[in-house]
């Protein structure tokens, strides 16, 4: 994929003295008072804003942050607890100006942050207007936001429309760096592991992988729907039964192939959705009418891990069992620990999935950690991301 690249631009000396306009993704999660409970979103804008700040630029940064109503202004929208953290982690005040749209002074060797973007109207769908506005503050805009690039909208694609010059940030360079590494030219054999609860969300997502992966392996309410179209039984447990079909389409899919989705030779039930139910691990032949599946049993997850420690390439979303439930998260730590011990280049992306890695501490065996939970998910499907389109034709324009 040819974009042009922010570090590029910097290392031609082409930055200094430039207006840079960077948009983030700063949308940290916050508690009741407003304190930002992880930072990770944040700590991950910081190269790109230090690499302009070194270069010599003047800059901006913006974000958006929840769910504010456009044109209406509150205290709990604004990212004022960001601009404090984001002043520590640079160890410099970063002033966080409002009613930005119409201009904003800044010096170079200055970082200024800008208020809540998702204020502003017309953002969300895309207003050229304000479009043309937020692109004629600066001289050269970065999109470093991949949790946004799936999103057509003002700051994330309007404004590369007309920018002088649109490129990628070092955050969104590696992303899509490792989905090219992953997917456009993976080593084989290349593994995908798709779990969630139901088949419904991610089914465009499986069909996509099918024509592609050699092994795809299913977890959760998915994994269910799938021991279904395998003429297993269930018992009570979660799965789309109109979507029996679509499953054993995916399998066929794969065996045409010669590639195989494998089904749970045993899984882990319990009576009650619970933490503290009693578990029971069984032979996936033997699930009583009365079972919940909460987790892949222990010669399911061995032969799996078996699987990826051989792989090329993998790519991981979504736990493969109820991984919170301590009693049912063996399956998980079992398949997180296999991939941390691969050879394969493995990307891994959304919020369950990274939270079992950090559960498991096995950040530092992951080739790459994606950013983005919409956005991962819709490149898994196939799709041709907003932000990606855009600096792709601007580099070529």
């Amino acid at each position: 994929m040819h974009v042009l690249r922010f570090s590029d631009l910097c290392a031609q000396g082409k930055v200094a003295g430039q207006r840079v306009f960077i948009r983030a993704d700063l949308n940290v999660p916050q508690d009741d008072a407003g304190r930002i409970t992880e930072d990770t979103r944040i700590r991950a804008s910081v190269p790109a804003i230090q690499m302009a700040l070194l270069a010599g630029a003047a800059v901006m940064v913006t974000s958006h942050l929840g769910r504010p109503t456009e044109g209406e202004f509150k205290p709990e929208d604004s990212l004022a607890p960001v601009a404090q953290r984001l002043g520590e982690l640079l160890g410099r005040e970063v002033p966080l100006v409002r009613d930005w749209v119409d201009g904003v002074s800044v010096q170079p060797g200055q970082v200024v942050l800008l208020e809540n973007c998702r204020v502003n109207k017309g953002e969300k769908k895309n207003n050229p207007e304000l479009a043309k506005k937020m692109a004629a503050l600066c001289d050269i805009f970065v999109h470093d936001a991949f949790g946004t690039a799936h999103r057509a909208e003002a700051s994330t694609y309007g404004i590369a429309e007309y920018a002088k010059i649109a490129c990628a940030g070092p955050l969104l360079a590696a992303e899509i760096d490792a989905i090219g590494k992953a997917l456009a030219n993976p080593k084989r054999p290349l593994v995908a592991i798709v779990a969630g609860s139901k088949v419904s969300t991610k089914l465009t997502i499986l069909k996509s992988l099918a024509r592609n992966v050699d092994q795809l392996i299913v977890g959760g309410g998915i994994a269910n729907t799938f021991m279904l179209a395998a003429s297993l039984k269930i018992g009570k447990s979660l799965a789309e039964v109109d979507l029996v079909a679509e499953a054993a389409a995916v399998i066929d899919a794969m065996k045409s192939r010669g590639a195989e989705v494998p089904i749970p030779v045993d899984v882990v039930t319990a009576k009650t959705f619970a933490a503290d139910a009693p578990a029971t691990v069984k032979a996936a032949t033997e699930v009583a009418d009365d079972d919940l599946i909460l987790d892949i049993g222990p010669k399911t997850a061995e032969r799996l891990a078996q699987q990826l420690k051989e792989a090329g390439t993998i790519v991981w979303n979504g736990p493969v069992g109820v991984f919170e439930f301590d009693a049912f998260a063996k399956g998980t730590e079992t398949i997180a620990r296999a991939i941390a011990a691969s050879s394969a280049f493995s990307i891994a992306g959304g919020g369950d999935t990274l939270a079992a890695i950090a559960k498991y501490g096995i950040e530092r065996q992951i080739g790459y950690i994606s950013t983005g939970g919409g956005a991962f998910l819709e490149v898994l499907e196939g799709k041709t991301l907003p932000a990606f389109d855009i600096l792709q034709r601007r580099a070529t324009a």
